[in-house]
């Protein structure tokens, strides 16, 4: 796969972890990391990723953050977008993160 299919995203070594765990701040971008933890590719139509309550803007919003804070990625294929969980990249750069977010209980709601 060519670099040009895949949307903007800091290399490996940029990733920080300050802007991982901001980004991961907010309950619908956690929302979506659990979404992807399958580590499939995923569409972003927000009903395919149970965020249908949402504006499709406010759900691409989400997703910009969490790539461009290194959490995902995005492949491009015509007018299509796939999002995928960056796990390689991010046990590379923060050993058992991904794994102590993954397996925390979930917030109680306010």
């Amino acid at each position: 796969m060519s670099d040009d299919e895949r949307l903007p995203q800091p290399a490996t070594a940029d990733i920080d972890l300050v802007t991982v765990l901001h980004a991961l701040g907010d309950p619908v971008r956690m929302t979506l990391l659990l979404s992807y933890a399958d580590d499939a590719e995923h569409s972003c139509a927000p009903r395919d990723l149970g965020l249908d309550h949402l504006h499709k803007s406010t759900v691409s919003h989400h997703m910009r953050v969490l790539r461009e804070a290194g959490v995902t990625t995005t492949r491009v294929a015509g007018r299509n977008r796939f999002v995928s969980l960056r796990r390689t990249d991010l046990d590379a750069r923060f050993p058992g993160l991904l794994d102590a977010l993954l397996d925390a209980p979930a917030a109680p709601s306010r």
